[in-house]
């Protein structure tokens, strides 16, 4: 599985380390991605995403049922 958050789309981020000596390597910045489990009550059962830190926030926000009519909207498989 590719490192994507279900709920925010949040994606790595490419760019250079620079060393002391100002040599530069290809890198990339991991998004905080956590597997959770939430309880859907409008579904009768429970639903493990990949989401995010911000995502769980969002989730928080939101609520889980709005989050997940949207992402069954967009046609992701729960």
């Amino acid at each position: 599985m590719s490192a994507v958050c279900q709920v925010t789309g949040r994606k790595p981020g490419y760019g250079k380390q620079v060393s002391h000596s100002h040599r530069r390597t290809s890198r990339r910045w991991e998004p905080n991605l956590q597997t959770r489990r939430y309880y859907v009550p409008s579904l009768g059962r429970t639903v493990r995403l990949k989401v995010s830190a911000k995502g769980m926030k969002t989730i928080d926000k939101r609520a889980i049922d709005a989050v997940v009519a949207e992402l069954a909207a967009k046609g992701v498989k729960l």
